[in-house]
């Protein structure tokens, strides 16, 4: 082999040698969230890490960024359909301000009774028809992960909705959210979850709504002296990726990443309900918060005080999905 002949022979061995190298890099997907580990959504995502990697057999490396560490919730649906991360688990409510105000339905106050009347909306032909929706904004819909349904917390009693009066109240953004919490009296305060701790605690809000498990994980009840169990509405989350990622997978490791996502969904929805029922002991062992139990006609007055939401919201939300929600779980709001 003369000179020339070793060295086209070495280029060509050290490029077949960087392809074999960046061949078996692992595709990454930063997955980024804000509440904490500890939580149904937390405990979902790191499921979802570990099913990823063993199905893709290492193809695909997940990383998980929870508690706010890589965006604020207010950021990371823009850096979600820049590329700037490949999923994220927001509220549906987030999906509003983005221009889907479908979604909103979820907001609705005492739309759902319970978690069987949510997961014929989530899991059935509903959910599919919301996800489709927001394929034109770049986003892919994977999955509707349940965290429960959401309490009021305070430092004063609440219990009817004069209670609500004067009260200021951190909301996510929400224009439904917004009624609802001006349709009991208070006022509404939009504010990233990362900082709600800290505005409890000076007094910049007075109170919020959120499940049993955020409340707990977070520590929101050591600075509220009152917490009214009320199941008036639910946090769900939507698992998204961004679409151009999504398309340019190759087609085997979309399915193996479709196949972990359909199991640790079934995983953090199992534990939604089982983690908030915990939570909620753990608050009242902690003995910081009230927890104040609504009769049966207190909780009628406070859905009746609500139900000009449902009507006000008919048009930017859409008159016949909230008809055909209520038609799947029994809501007749003339029983009010």
């Amino acid at each position: 082999m003369n000179l020339t002949s070793k060295a086209v022979f070495a280029v060509l061995a050290a490029a077949l040698a960087v392809g074999a190298a960046n061949a078996q890099q692992p595709i990454v997907i930063k997955f980024s969230h804000v509440v904490a580990e500890g939580t149904p959504k937390g405990k979902g995502a790191l499921k979802f890490k570990e099913l990823a990697e063993a199905r893709t057999k290492g193809r695909v490396k997940v990383e998980v960024y929870p508690n706010s560490q890589l965006f604020k919730d207010g950021e990371e649906m823009q850096m979600l359909q820049l590329g700037n991360v490949q999923i994220i688990a927001p509220s549906v409510s987030k999906f509003g301000p983005l221009g889907v105000r479908e979604f909103e339905v979820f907001d609705l106050p005492y739309i759902f009774d319970n978690e069987k009347d949510l997961h014929n909306a989530t899991q059935g032909r509903i959910g599919a028809q919301l996800f489709k929706k927001l394929e034109a904004k770049g986003i892919v819909g994977l999955a509707y992960w349940d965290n429960g349904f959401k309490q009021f917390t305070s430092n004063k009693v609440l219990r009817t909705p004069a209670d609500f009066r004067g009260q200021k109240l951190r909301i996510q953004s929400s224009k439904v959210l917004d009624a609802e919490t001006r349709a009991l009296g208070a006022t509404p305060q939009v504010m990233a979850f990362s900082e709600v701790y800290q505005a409890l605690q000076t007094g910049v809000v007075d109170g919020l709504e959120n499940t049993w498990s955020n409340i707990y994980t977070q520590k929101f009840f050591e600075v509220q002296k009152h917490a009214t169990v009320s199941n008036h509405g639910v946090v769900e989350y939507a698992v998204v990726v961004n679409k151009k990622f999504w398309d340019g997978l190759p087609a085997d490791i979309r399915a193996a990443l479709d196949s972990a996502m359909k199991e640790a969904t079934k995983y953090a929805n199992n534990i939604a309900k089982q983690e908030n029922d915990q939570a909620l002991e753990k608050i009242k062992a902690a003995g910081k918060s009230q927890i104040i139990m609504l009769t049966p006609e207190e909780k009628n007055a406070w859905k009746k005080a609500e139900l000009k939401v449902h009507r006000d919201n008919e048009a930017t939300i859409g008159k016949e999905l909230i008809q055909e929600i209520y038609k799947d779980t029994g809501f007749d709001p003339n029983k009010l």
